[in-house]
């Protein structure tokens, strides 16, 4: 988070399928004096928003992650693993926002099982 100048803005969303099921966590870090310029309508995605501007991105995964949360479990009404992930979206050779993740395991409804365990 050091990477993104101060002070800070933190924006925090669920994203939901049309019946409210939580599919996924989402929070970004912004310089406040910039997020406006980037996040003109805070009710869409990052993504769409950047989108629309045409804001030309880099985007540097910093870390994966694959675990168990009982504070997870009960905010998504779904047991563990949670796989999660961080990054900063790099724009003109700066550092723009990080952006921190987590899915739900409701998306394997969606997506198919994962094949992925950890340990034996």
């Amino acid at each position: 988070i050091e990477k993104v100048p101060g002070p800070r803005t933190r924006r925090q969303v669920w994203l939901r399928t049309g019946s409210g099921q939580r599919l996924a966590y989402a929070t970004s870090w912004w310089e406040s004096s910039h997020v406006d310029d980037y996040l003109q309508n805070r009710t869409l995605p990052v993504w769409a928003s950047l989108a629309r501007l045409r804001t030309e991105l880099y985007r540097d995964v910093r870390g994966v992650y694959y675990g168990n949360s009982s504070d997870l479990a009960l905010a998504f009404g779904e047991p563990g693993a949670f796989w999660g992930r961080h990054y900063l979206f790099w724009h003109r050779g700066q550092p723009l926002t990080l952006i921190y993740e987590v899915f739900s395991p409701y998306l394997q409804r969606y997506l198919g099982p994962t094949a992925f365990k950890i340990g034996n």
